[in-house]
């Protein structure tokens, strides 16, 4: 009968096996405390039964402890001496920020993270029963519903690749009588002793009474999130029909369909459509306010609602979810032939060529014409070609459909202070030619 130490590995290796392919490159989130520190034992082990395997730790370093350096050079060590290749990252929290530092850190851990990941490869993180029922409880005076309260799953999908918790049917007291049979050292964050903070006020406050008093609660609140997951799932499958039919080929959701359907509904489908962005939930307030003040709006209207980083817009017949951009009035920058110019804010990059299939075709600059390019609207006119007359740019991207927000994002090419190409959109009558391309080379959007 294999002894209860033994039963962390067996079930690392179970949760491993049914997750990994072939090919899978396998990351551990280490952060050095006793969790990750025993999944780093795990993982040296299951490496040593499966040669081929190709495994890697990451440490993310936040800076918020005068201890961080040494954390990072025990983790170093620990996984030099498993022959388990070692990586860091630093992350650059801003502490002036109304965001919470916590918030900040869990954001920035798994950003650096996913650097190391590519399509089909499992991060493991080492989550356990302990913390399940943490993050239960933290839903329950958050007010969540059964999204929040199905908490953690064994295998989330992140990116390209998946989360796997391999400890997450697992008491944390088990994992710290492993650490002493195979004599681990860890290191302890003296932030975790902190009650100020939620997480670990029910750590230590609250789990452990429960714990007392109801041996089992780990376990049983383990087997409601599971129900609460379930259920989630098959409201999923039963309304995607129509998720499908109110997603727009932009992503925007289509308010004749979201207003024709009962409020429950359209509830959960603009939280599949928060989820699909990989954006926290919105709440039952928010959800009031957004069908209230933002979908139910007037035609004419150009109403938004904020929700946490996120800005919900109605353009027309649709909602969209805009990451709101401010970039400078004044900005601008001179363009030379042929160089590709980086644009501020991830908008692309512009280039003026001769030797170019793409694009907009521009006549070539003369000798006394500055060329460079702007953002702002504001006063410009234009006279694209093929039309009769010239209208102020605001008129255009009106008549161009191009949603409000965007306006201010779609490059100018200017020849001294003409107006010669927009964006994609068109060149003026009077620069039109075939020896030059305009070309916008726009980073690619998930929203």
């Amino acid at each position: 009968m294999r002894n209860a130490v033994d039963i962390i590995f067996d079930t690392f290796c179970k949760v491993i096996e049914a997750y990994r392919r072939a090919d899978s490159k396998i990351v551990l989130a280490l952060s050095g405390g006793l969790d990750s520190r025993v999944m780093l034992h795990c993982l040296a082990r299951y490496r040593a039964q499966n040669p081929t395997s190709h495994v890697i730790a990451v440490h993310v370093n936040h800076g918020l402890s005068q201890n961080a350096p040494y954390w990072t050079a025990q983790c170093q060590q620990w996984c030099d001496a498993a022959l388990v290749p070692f990586f860091v990252e630093h992350a650059h929290l801003d502490r002036h920020s109304k965001q919470s530092l916590e918030a900040q850190a869990r954001e920035a851990r798994y950003e650096l993270l996913a650097k190391h990941l590519r399509q089909g490869d499992l991060l493991l993180t080492a989550q356990h029963a302990d913390d399940q029922l943490e993050t239960l409880l933290l839903a329950l005076k958050r007010g969540s519903g059964p999204r929040g309260l199905a908490g953690m799953g064994v295998c989330s999908v992140f990116n390209d690749s998946l989360l796997v918790r391999p400890f997450l049917s697992l008491l944390r007291q088990q994992l710290h009588n492993y650490a002493k049979a195979h004599t681990l050292e860890w290191v302890e964050d003296e932030s975790n002793q902190d009650t100020q903070f939620d997480r670990n006020f029910l750590r230590h406050e609250v789990v452990a009474k429960l714990s007392s008093r109801w041996p089992e609660i780990q376990k049983n609140a383990l087997r409601s999130a599971e129900l609460c997951f379930e259920q989630e799932q098959l409201l999923d499958e039963l309304l995607q029909h129509q998720y499908e039919q109110a997603l727009n080929p932009d992503r925007s959701l289509c308010i004749e369909r979201l207003s024709a359907v009962s409020e429950a509904i359209r509830h959960r489908l603009l939280r599949q459509w928060f989820k699909h962005h990989h954006l926290p939930m919105p709440s039952r307030k928010q959800l009031s306010l957004l069908f209230n003040e933002v979908i139910s709006a007037a035609q004419d209207a150009n109403p938004k609602l904020v929700i946490g980083c996120i800005t919900v817009r109605r353009f027309q017949n649709s909602i969209h979810l805009v990451e709101e951009v401010s970039l400078a009035q004044g900005w601008q920058s001179a363009l030379r032939l042929n160089e590709r110019m980086e644009l501020p804010h991830s908008l692309g990059c512009v280039t003026v060529s001769d030797n170019s299939e793409f694009g907009l075709g521009v006549r070539m600059a003369n000798m006394d014409e500055n060329v460079w390019v702007q953002f702002n609207p504001s006063g410009l006119s234009a006279h694209p070609e093929g039309r009769v007359g010239s209208r102020k740019l605001k008129k255009l991207f009106q008549e161009y459909q191009i949603p409000p927000w965007k306006r201010s994002q779609i490059p100018i090419l200017m020849y001294n202070d003409k107006v010669v190409a927009v964006g994609d959109l068109f060149v003026c009558r009077d620069f039109t030619g075939s020896s030059h391309r305009f070309y916008w080379e726009k980073i690619q959007s998930t929203r």
